[in-house]
């Protein structure tokens, strides 16, 4: 047992000097992602990593996480700067406001953050406060991301948040208040939901001063308690998507992105840099990140981060490369999520200009003429091709 947690440490150390290698090597911009994982209790549809949070739990993680961005810290080169800082979860919210000021101090001091950075928070309605909401803006957080997922008592319900649609309108109401640019998490595709009841919950949103919506379809992913017991009953959710995709941008919302649409100059900067492979260093257990054309994992128990990070600084479980045309396809899936899609000049200097008409002569010839947008300067998925973008996306990976 001694031998096999000696290799692993080992196996920890070298991963993640290679990361931080990766990370030293950028001259620019980079985005960073650190993950609180508590939660008062798990969704029964969550298939992301976390933990009910304790009180002691919460301050040793911190103590941890403050031990990782350390370890990092000595390979950011000077022209190094982070334009991008987002936390997530888990619910990040359930953290105490004097946690959270101590949290965003350290990463101020040790983190080169860009003085126009976009720093997220995700929050629950049942957990996020006004004191959490003056903490925030005195460290500099501009973005507030709730996670609503309903305005209907009986979704939620059945959903088993631990919050109620009054509560979702409070906190929504509270952070559009304080001045943040708001996005409100939404899942269609549930049981016993309408047409109606989704556009009331779309509305609602609308009303209260959100600047951005992130819709979801219900999905029993493997990992989810759901997955062993599926529940019946769920609705078709390509209606709601449809209706989404009519209503939104008559109220001045653009889709930039399949799930996701925002006012003007209100999307996620931080989101985008992932659908742009941009270098996103990860930070926290269960944390992925993508610095150097290596995506990378933490390790995803706090047991096995705890011992890593307090052994070598770092926490990196698992190294994926992904470089020539693996990452040229991977980088066009994702450039087609986006509104913006593939731009020619930008795609071929980076992965080569047959690679570019592979992809493009795959998809004129494969997909539905109405589902592409092609200019001379770039292609995109049509609306009605974001509909069906799993079929188009199969095409090329």
């Amino acid at each position: 047992m001694r031998s096999s947690r000696w290799k692993r440490m080992k196996k920890n150390n070298f991963l993640s000097d290679e990361i931080g290698s990766s990370l030293g090597s950028i001259s620019g911009p980079f985005s960073v992602y650190i993950h609180i994982p508590f939660c008062l209790r798990k969704c029964p549809y969550c298939s992301f990593f976390s933990v009910p949070a304790t009180p002691g739990g919460c301050e040793k993680y911190l103590d941890l996480l403050k031990k990782e961005i350390l370890f990092y810290r000595a390979f950011l080169g000077k022209e190094s700067e982070a334009s991008t800082l987002y936390f997530g979860g888990g619910t990040p919210s359930l953290l105490t406001p004097e946690q959270w000021e101590g949290l965003l101090a350290f990463c101020g001091e040790n983190i080169p953050i860009s003085p126009s950075a976009e720093i997220t928070v995700e929050a629950n309605p049942e957990s996020f406060t006004e004191r959490h909401a003056a903490v925030w803006r005195n460290g500099r957080v501009s973005r507030v991301s709730i996670g609503v997922q309903s305005f209907i008592d009986g979704d939620l319900l059945w959903l088993e948040r631990p919050h109620n649609a009054s509560k979702a309108c409070d906190a929504v109401l509270t952070a559009v208040r304080e001045g943040f640019s708001v996005s409100a998490d939404l899942m269609f595709g549930l049981r016993n939901q309408t047409l109606r009841s989704w556009a009331s919950s779309v509305k609602i949103a609308l009303e209260l001063g959100v600047e951005h919506i992130s819709l979801y379809q219900l999905t029993i992913d493997e990992g989810c308690r759901w997955n062993s017991s599926p529940p019946s009953g769920m609705a078709d959710g390509y209606p709601f998507y449809r209706w989404s995709q009519w209503f939104l941008p008559r109220k001045g919302f653009s889709q930039y992105e399949i799930a996701s649409f925002s006012l003007p100059g209100r999307h996620s900067r931080h989101n985008t840099a992932y659908w742009r492979r941009n270098p996103v260093l990860g930070l926290g257990a269960g944390a992925w990140g993508f610095l150097g054309e290596k995506r990378y994992r933490n390790e995803g128990s706090l047991e096995e981060y705890a011992s890593s990070v307090r052994s070598c600084g770092g926490s990196v479980a698992g190294i994926e490369p992904v470089s020539g045309e693996k990452a040229a396809r991977e980088a066009a899936v994702l450039l087609l999520r986006t509104k913006w899609g593939i731009s020619f000049d930008a795609f071929s200097h980076k992965y080569g200009q047959a690679m570019l008409d592979n992809i493009r002569d795959t998809l004129r010839r494969e997909a539905p003429c109405d589902c592409l947008s092609e200019t001379s300067a770039g292609l995109s998925l049509t609306p009605k091709g974001m509909r069906v973008a799993n079929a188009l996306w199969s095409l090329i990976v």
